[in-house]
C-alpha cells in the first residue's frame, strides 16, 4: 500500500474535524484571547485555515524560507470573518488533498527543510513534515481553539466522538 493511501483517510478526518471547529468561531469573538501572549481567536482560526495550503509547498518543494534573505517574509493572510476563514480553508483543502493523493512514496521520503533567513530550523523527510508539522500541528491548534470556545461558553464540537456539548 502506498503511504498516501494510508494518509488520506486521516487527512479527510482531521480536516473535516478542523472545519467543524472553525464553524463555531463567532465573528464578535475574533479579537478575543485568553492571555496577552496568546493569539486572538481570529488569528488562531486563520492559522487553522491556512495550514492545508502548506501541503503543496511541503510535498512539491524541497524547502520553504519564512524570511528569505533579500525577499519578503511570510505573512499570514488577514481574514476578517468566520465566512472568509471558511472560504479560504474550503479552497485549500481539496488542493492539498490532491497534492497528497498524487505524491509518491519516493517523493514523501525526500528531505524537506523549514528555513529562516536561509538557515534551517529543521529538516525531516516530507512524510514526517506532513504528519508532524502539518497534521499534528493542525490538531494542536484545533485543541487550542476548543479551549477558546469553552472559555467563551460556545459549544465545542466532538472530534473523535461526541463532546460534552453533544449527545449521541
Amino acid at each position: 500500500m502506498a503511504i498516501t493511501q494510508a494518509l488520506l483517510p486521516e487527512f479527510d478526518q482531521e480536516f473535516a474535524n478542523t472545519r467543524k471547529m472553525i464553524e463555531r468561531v463567532p465573528d464578535d469573538k475574533l479579537a478575543w484571547k485568553p492571555h496577552q501572549k496568546s493569539m486572538s481567536m481570529g488569528v488562531l482560526a486563520t492559522h487553522l485555515g491556512e495550514t492545508p495550503g502548506w501541503m503543496g509547498v511541503t510535498i512539491e518543494q524541497g524547502s520553504f524560507d519564512v524570511a528569505p534573505p533579500g525577499g519578503s517574509s511570510y505573512v499570514r493572510p488577514e481574514l476578517k470573518s468566520r465566512k472568509e476563514i471558511l472560504e479560504f480553508f474550503d479552497k485549500s483543502v481539496p488542493v492539498a488533498r490532491a497534492v497528497v493523493a498524487r505524491a509518491t512514496d519516493e517523493q514523501l521520503m525526500q528531505p524537506w527543510s523549514l528555513l529562516k533567513a536561509g538557515q534551517p530550523i529543521f529538516t525531516m523527510p516530507k512524510i514526517a513534515v506532513v504528519r508532524s508539522f502539518l497534521m499534528n500541528h493542525t490538531i494542536h491548534h484545533r485543541a487550542q481553539l476548543g479551549v477558546y470556545l469553552r472559555l467563551n461558553d460556545i459549544p465545542v464540537p466532538g472530534m473523535y466522538g461526541p463532546s460534552a456539548d453533544e449527545t449521541m
